[in-house]
C-alpha cells in the first residue's frame, strides 16, 4: 500500500465557467480574455458554458465574483485584470484589494476563484503576459481552473 495521491488533471470541463473581466486597461485584459476562453474551449468547454462578465476594474473583480458564485451556476470563476504600477501608491491599494478579495472567495465559498490579474510595472510587461511574448496568462488561469474543478470533484467522491 502506498500513498493516495489526488491531483486534478485537464479532463474535458465539467460544468459552467464565468469570467470576470476589468474594463481598465482593457487593451491588455481582452488578451487575456481571449485566451483564457480559448483554453477553456479547446479543453471541451462548450460556448454555452462559459459566461463572460465585465466590471469597471481590478478592484471590482471580487464583488460580482462573489455574485456569481452565489448562484450556484458555475463550477468555477476566472478573475482577469492588469494592474500596472504608476506614480503613486494607489496600484498597490488595487492590487492588494484585488487579490486579497479574490483569494477570500475560493475559501469562503470552496469554489475555484482563479486570480488572473496581472501585476506589472510597465505596460510592456503586461502586454507581454497577454499573449505577446511570455504566453498567455488568461489560457494558464483557464487550465488551473478546469484542473481545481477536476480535482476537487475527485476530494468530494
Amino acid at each position: 500500500m502506498g500513498i493516495q495521491i489526488i491531483e486534478g488533471n485537464f479532463a474535458p470541463g465539467k460544468g459552467s465557467f464565468a469570467i470576470v473581466a476589468a474594463r481598465f486597461n482593457q487593451a491588455v485584459v481582452d488578451g487575456l480574455v481571449g485566451g483564457a476562453i480559448e483554453g477553456l474551449q479547446r479543453h471541451g468547454v462548450a460556448e454555452q458554458n462559459i459566461v463572460l462578465v465585465r466590471v469597471p476594474g481590478s478592484f471590482e473583480i471580487p464583488v460580482a465574483a462573489k455574485k456569481l458564485i452565489e448562484t450556484g451556476k458555475y463550477s468555477a470563476v476566472i478573475c482577469l485584470g492588469a494592474i500596472i504600477r504608476g506614480e503613486t501608491d494607489h496600484y498597490d491599494h488595487v492590487a492588494g484589494g484585488a487579490a486579497k478579495g479574490i483569494a477570500q472567495l475560493s475559501m469562503e465559498h470552496g469554489v475555484p476563484v482563479i486570480f488572473g490579474v496581472l501585476t506589472c510595472d510597465t505596460l510592456e510587461q503586461a502586454v507581454n503576459r497577454a499573449g505577446a511574448k511570455l504566453g498567455n496568462k488568461g489560457f494558464e488561469a483557464a487550465l488551473a481552473a478546469i484542473e481545481m474543478v477536476d480535482l476537487l470533484g475527485k476530494i468530494n467522491r
